[in-house]
C-alpha cells in the first residue's frame, strides 16, 4: 500500500495562500468600515491576525494591498454572479428580470461597493494609487456589464438595449451611494420597480 506524504513546500504554499486571502478580506472590511484614512497597514494586519511583516511579505505597499483586496472580492462576486446566471437558465420573462435587477442592486449596495468607493475617492488625490484604480474599475465595470447582459438575457444588437443595461448599472451605483448615508429600503424598492417597468418595455 502506498504511503501518502505531505510535501512541506506544498503545505507552506497553502498556508501562504490562506494568509493572503485572510489579509485581503480584512483589507476590504477595514476599507468599508474605516475608509482610506483609517485603513492603515497596521489596522489591517491586526484585523487579519498577522504580523505587519507577514502582511508586507505578500503586499509590499499599501496600494498593492488595497487594490488587490478589492480585486479579490470583485472576483468572488463575479463568480457568484456567474453561478447565478447558470442557475437562472430555466427562468424567463419578468421573473428573470426581477432576479437580475435585485441581484445587481445588492451587488452595488454591499460592502464591496463601499470599500471600492473609498478606494476611488483616495485615488483622486493619491497619485500612486490612481492608475491602478482606474484600470481596476474599468475591468470590474466591464465584467458587471457582461454579467448584467447575461442575467437579463438581453440582446445588445437591438436599439437602446446596451444603453438601458448601462443605465441599470448606473442606477444601482446611485442606490449604493445613497445607502452610505441612509438605509432607505422603501425608496429603493420603488426605484427597482420603476426599472423593472423600463426593462419590460425595452427588452
Amino acid at each position: 500500500m502506498a504511503t501518502v506524504t505531505t510535501d512541506a513546500g506544498d503545505t507552506g504554499q497553502r498556508r501562504g495562500r490562506a494568509t493572503r486571502r485572510r489579509v485581503m478580506d480584512a483589507a476590504v472590511d477595514c476599507l468599508a468600515e474605516y475608509g482610506w484614512a483609517g485603513s492603515t497597514v497596521t489596522v489591517v494586519a491586526e484585523r487579519a491576525g498577522v504580523s505587519r511583516g507577514a502582511l508586507q511579505h505578500h503586499f509590499p505597499t499599501r496600494e498593492d494591498l488595497f487594490t488587490s483586496a478589492v480585486e479579490h472580492v470583485a472576483e468572488q462576486q463575479s463568480a457568484a454572479l456567474r453561478a447565478l446566471v447558470e442557475s437562472a437558465a430555466p427562468i424567463v420573462g419578468p421573473a428573470r428580470r426581477y432576479l437580475a435587477v435585485t441581484e445587481l442592486v445588492d451587488l452595488y449596495t454591499g460592502p464591496l461597493f463601499r470599500a471600492a468607493l473609498h478606494l476611488w475617492v483616495a485615488a483622486a488625490t493619491e497619485e500612486p494609487l490612481r492608475p491602478r484604480v482606474v484600470e481596476l474599475e474599468a475591468r470590474i465595470g466591464r465584467e458587471a456589464h457582461r454579467m448584467a447582459v447575461e442575467l437579463l438575457g438581453a440582446n445588445e444588437k437591438e436599439p437602446g438595449v446596451r444603453e438601458t443595461v448601462q443605465g441599470l448599472l448606473d442606477m444601482a451605483r446611485g442606490l449604493g451611494l445613497a445607502s452610505l448615508l441612509t438605509d432607505d429600503g422603501a425608496r429603493r424598492r420603488r426605484v427597482v420597480e420603476q426599472w423593472m417597468a423600463i426593462l419590460d418595455d425595452v427588452l
